[in-house]
């Protein structure tokens, strides 16, 4: 291959299920340790389609050509690096064969969930919209802040922030449509039956109040969006949460939060995102948003999401309150959880690629509009 200036990969295809050695083997890393062009068949060999994890060795692709539908191992990493660009072709199979299928996992995209997406009708007003609130933090009051503007900016009828006493005149001095209440009135602020849905967790603090607080906004029956500190409020007693958990709710935890609070209620910390998110999901009763370049959003009845479209530039302080208000917002209006938490992820990505370089958290919610008038037009 020393002088080949095109490699067709189309060695072993997406049911590999054992890892690549011997010759086939050698072949591939010397394909990969040249940097030969390659053009894979159904994925690049070496790659798992069911998790995208590699099987030994592999070569990276330039194009990936499949058929009939995408791979799970197409939109996961570390296989979604490994096949480049990937077109999917037809080769005769007819679409009756997916719903003998019955796939459960889906590439993620407004197909799924635009058909539940709360958008105004002309009788509505704000009080129809929803109310939500969100837990203020008394140090890192920037994060509630960007949850309860990206609600808002998403739709959401009214928000409020309970603020500790020692942190009101900041959030009071903020945008003037948010409302700011008291913390200390939290107990009565859940109980108020106007107050649809709750966030969690932007800059709350790692605490037992937030414990607390996360309690007590479930047993007045709320829809909940529990992110960052109050997941890492639970971590080493997840029963302390799950029992108190529904379809409802959604989790938000990267990698790490995942391992703290989710891994031990699966019994284990193996295995690819997908599968863990799926357990976590099915094991909680809620809807589980696995945050990463390859995010995965699982529902306790099996359904799963894998998204795709989040450039890098979303690596920024603030991006993943943005989301979790995001979330909150269309919660409130009535959207279902899963179905929210897609439609969330989607359009988060879908505003950070449209913006590029220099995003910050802030670009995203004032990139909502635009991004919201493309997804209507469709």
């Amino acid at each position: 291959i020393g002088d080949a200036a095109l490699v067709v990969d189309a060695v072993f295809g997406a049911g590999l299920a054992r890892p690549v050695d011997g010759a086939p083997g050698e072949v591939l890393r010397a394909v990969a340790e040249a940097g030969l062009d390659s053009v894979a068949v159904d994925v690049p060999s070496g790659v798992d389609g069911d998790t995208g994890l590699v099987r030994g060795v592999a070569a990276p692709a330039r194009l990936t050509v499949t058929f009939f539908r995408k791979k799970p191992g197409h939109l996961l990493y570390p296989g979604r690096d490994l096949c480049g660009a990937v077109a999917v072709r037809d080769i005769g199979i007819g679409d009756p064969v997916l719903a003998a299928i019955g796939p459960r996992r889906c590439e993620n995209g407004p197909a799924l969930w635009q058909h539940r997406f709360p958008w105004p009708q002309p009788a509505d007003h704000k009080y129809s919209r929803g109310h939500g609130l969100v837990l203020g933090g008394a140090v890192m009051t920037g994060a509630a802040r960007l949850g309860a503007l990206a609600a808002r900016r998403i739709g959401a009828g009214l928000i409020t922030i309970a603020a500790p006493d020692a942190a009101w005149p900041v959030y009071a001095a903020g945008p003037p449509g948010t409302i700011v209440g008291r913390l200390d009135d939290w107990p009565d602020l859940v109980a108020d039956p106007r107050r649809n849905a709750v966030l969690a967790g932007p800059g709350a603090g790692v605490s037992g109040d937030t414990r607390r607080q996360v309690l007590q906004a479930r047993q007045a029956g709320k829809a909940m969006v529990i992110d960052a500190d109050a997941l890492t409020s639970f971590a080493g007693d997840p029963q302390g949460l799950v029992p108190m958990l529904d379809d409802r709710c959604v989790l938000t935890p990267h990698d790490g939060e995942f391992a703290r609070l989710l891994d031990p209620v699966i019994g284990h910390g193996q295995g690819n995102r997908a599968d863990r998110a799926a357990a976590a999901a099915a094991a909680s009763g809620a809807v589980v948003l696995l945050k990463g370049a390859d995010t995965v959003i699982a529902a306790p009845d099996g359904r799963l999401a894998i998204n795709v479209n989040a450039p890098p530039f979303l690596a920024t302080a603030g991006s993943g309150d943005v989301l979790a208000g995001m979330i909150l917002g269309l919660i409130c209006q009535g959207m279902p959880a899963f179905e929210a938490a897609c439609a969330g992820v989607w359009l988060h990505g879908a505003v950070a690629d449209a913006f590029g370089p220099g995003l910050i958290a802030e670009d995203l919610i004032d990139g909502l509009p635009s991004a919201l008038r493309r997804l209507r037009r469709g």
